[in-house]
């Protein structure tokens, strides 16, 4: 049997529901070389023959890793699957994690556009999901953290969100494929895999029930989206360089979402500001006030708010 946990179907239902099967369309796997990822791969192949194409993201940051790029090269070519090894355009800065994975998913990024792929499929699974989920928790998160990691995000697809770490070990030992293991995801340095740790002696918690909860909340969080693209449609306009709320009289939760839309409308590039921020702001202009944020003020008043650019600092 090449497939004990059905795998195989899992992928293909998950492929179906989130993209469809247009002949025409491109596939890009992003293969680090773990197990997880190869499985992937395998998998993309088998259900899409011709049409997978697959890249490794050489980090740099270990001795092994330019070798474990040329045994997924190596395995790539008795299929007949293109395969790129890609390196970060930038050197390591700051949070290494953070770092790397920003780095390689520009990497990616540029990779599929220059190969006109239409998707690029990452090999995110059910174990991945808990994780995420319980390390937002613990942080304070909203729906927004808490809905996890998206199946779907641009054109960052992730059919494996159904499937266990385990599950996808047994297929490639299964189909006696090469796979590498990276000693970081078992580093407690590390607070992702101090959780997972943790997370091994806790048998009772069921990471599938976990991506289902994900993909309820993920569907919620859409909902709330779409709410706040019609009532911003309806009630945010531009005034010169201001903007303007003319409706208040909402749950809080709306009113969060659509200041920050008006932030995001008044720079696109400033990163979303913190909860606690945001909460505060709207305390304030509520009960008539004004708080700054960043170059932005926001007052309130009886018919609503006004974000505008803050007056220069004195210097």
């Amino acid at each position: 049997m090449s497939d004990p946990a059905g795998v195989d179907p899992a992928f293909r239902a998950a492929m179906a529901r989130m993209v469809g099967d247009d002949p025409a369309m491109r596939l890009g796997i992003a293969v680090s070389g773990g197990p997880d990822s190869m499985a992937l791969l395998d998998l993309a192949a088998r259900a899409f023959p011709g049409r997978v194409m697959a890249a490794t993201v050489d980090h740099g940051l270990r001795a092994e890793s330019a070798g474990e790029a040329a045994m997924v090269a190596r395995w790539c070519a008795t299929q007949g699957v293109s395969h790129e090894t890609l390196h970060p355009a930038s050197p390591p800065d700051g949070n290494i994690q953070n770092w790397a994975r920003s780095a390689r998913y520009a990497a990616l990024n540029d990779w599929r556009i220059r190969h006109g792929v239409d998707w690029l499929l990452t090999a995110h699974h059910a174990d991945d999901q808990i994780e995420t989920m319980l390390m937002r928790l613990n942080r304070g998160a909203g729906l927004s953290g808490l809905a996890g990691i998206r199946p779907r995000n641009g054109a960052i697809i992730r059919p494996l969100l159904d499937c266990r770490k385990g599950d996808l070990l047994d297929y490639v030992v299964v189909r006696a494929m090469p796979f590498a293991t990276d000693p970081g995801n078992a580093d407690p340095r590390f607070d992702r895999a101090a959780l997972r740790a943790r997370l091994a002696q806790a048998d009772w918690l069921d990471p599938r029930a976990a991506a289902r909860s994900a993909a309820a909340l993920s569907e919620c969080e859409a909902a709330l989206d779409w709410v706040v693209a019609d009532l911003a449609a309806r009630h945010v306009s531009g005034q010169g360089d201001a903007i303007r709320l003319d409706r208040t009289d909402l749950p809080r939760e709306l009113l969060r979402r659509l200041l920050l839309h008006m932030l995001h409308r008044a720079d696109p590039s400033a990163a979303p500001p913190r909860g606690d921020t945001v909460d505060r702001l709207i305390a304030s202009a509520l009960a008539g006030g004004r708080g700054s944020i960043g170059d932005w003020l926001l007052a309130g008043d009886q018919h609503g708010w006004t974000l505008s650019p803050a007056p220069a600092r004195r210097t």
